[in-house]
């Protein structure tokens, strides 16, 4: 069993903890409580970097090591961090549990050093027709993250 962690934070006082694990090669589960949102949708994802030297925004764009359009984690066709949206409730907190197969924690595919983000907006899965839909789900500012370590 493989375990990580990210700490959420952000200048907005949004904060929260993401625990990930997998065990050999299942999917990974991802369990999150994260609070400090607005009541509503949230795009999350995975995105290609660790680096938070400018904030979120120094966490480069969505983990998609197969070159492929955005989409809903369901889709066949998504970026590896494509993990669509998280539901916060009326108190400004969500409490999440997602599973994915294309996030895994070993091997040359894994996000232990990437960073998991929270958008202010809901991600549209690619399906929106904006012009950004294909590329980040039009889900708006990146208001939270957190790099991806790994977990003794």
């Amino acid at each position: 069993m493989v375990k990580a962690v990210a700490v959420l934070n952000s200048s907005e006082g949004v904060s929260g903890t993401i625990l990930f694990t997998q065990d050999g090669d299942a999917p990974t589960t991802l369990n999150g409580n994260i609070s400090g949102l607005k009541p509503g949708l949230h795009g999350f994802h995975v995105h290609a970097l660790g680096d938070t030297t400018n904030g979120c925004m120094s966490t480069g764009p969505h983990y998609n090591p197969a070159g492929k359009e955005h989409g809903a984690p369901e889709d066949e066709v998504r970026h590896a961090g494509d993990l669509g949206n998280i539901t916060v409730g009326e108190d400004g907190t969500a409490s999440f549990t997602i599973t994915d197969k294309l996030i895994p924690l070993t091997g040359p595919q894994s996000i232990i050093g990437r960073a998991v983000v929270v958008h202010a907006d809901p991600d549209d899965l690619g399906k929106g027709g904006h012009e950004l839909s294909k590329s980040t789900g039009n889900a708006g500012g990146r208001i939270a993250c957190g790099i991806i370590g790994l977990q003794g």
